[in-house]
C-alpha cells in the first residue's frame, strides 16, 4: 500500500498542541521500531514515557491532512539540531518527509541531525536533501554507529 500523496489533499505543517501528542507518539514508537529493526524493540518501549515528556516540551511540527485532520508525521528541532523526523508507515515516500525538512530549512540557516549508519533508507534521504555527512560517532544508548548530518542553506542546497 502507498501512502497518501501530498497533493492528493490539503496537508498543513503547524506546531504540534497538546492534543496531538498520542498521536505523535504511535507515530514515535511504530516508526522507531520499524525503520531501527537492528535495536530492539524493548529499547524504544522502554523510553516512550521519557521521549513522551520532552516531545511535550519541545519545539515540535506536525503535517497533518486537509481532508481528515489527520496528523501523518512530525519532526522535533532544538536550535539547529533535528531531533527527529518520523513518516507514519503508511504514508512514506509520499514526499510528506521532504515537506516538513523544507518547513524547518525555511527556518533555519543551518542544520544538523544523527541518523543511525544502518539506517540506510534515512541515509539516503537526507543525502538527497543536500544534508553531508560530518562525522561519525556511537550511540552511547544503543552501541549503534551513527553518521553526524549537515545542511547550510549558503552552499546552495
Amino acid at each position: 500500500m502507498t501512502g497518501t500523496r501530498m497533493d492528493e489533499v490539503c496537508p498543513m505543517i503547524r506546531k504540534m498542541k497538546k492534543k496531538d501528542l498520542d498521536k505523535v507518539m504511535e507515530i514515535w514508537l511504530d516508526t522507531n521500531i520499524k525503520a531501527h529493526n537492528f535495536i530492539p524493540k524493548s529499547y524504544w518501549e522502554s523510553n516512550a514515557r521519557s521521549v513522551r515528556e520532552m516531545i511535550a516540551e519541545a519545539e515540535v511540527y506536525v503535517y497533518e491532512t486537509g481532508a481528515d485532520g489527520e496528523i501523518q508525521a512530525f519532526t522535533g528541532v532544538s536550535g539547529c539540531h533535528i531531533a527527529g523526523l518520523f513518516v507514519d508507515g503508511a504514508a512514506q515516500s509520499g514526499g510528506i518527509g521532504k515537506a516538513l525538512l523544507d518547513y524547518i530549512k525555511d527556518k533555519r540557516p543551518a542544520l544538523e541531525l544523527c541518523v543511525y549508519e544502518k539506517n540506510k533508507r534515512a541515509v539516503r534521504f537526507y543525502e538527497r536533501e543536500k544534508f553531508q555527512a560530518a562525522s561519525e560517532g556511537i550511540d552511547m544508548d544503543t552501541g549503534e554507529k551513527e553518521i553526524i548530518m549537515t545542511w547550510d542553506a549558503r552552499s546552495g542546497a
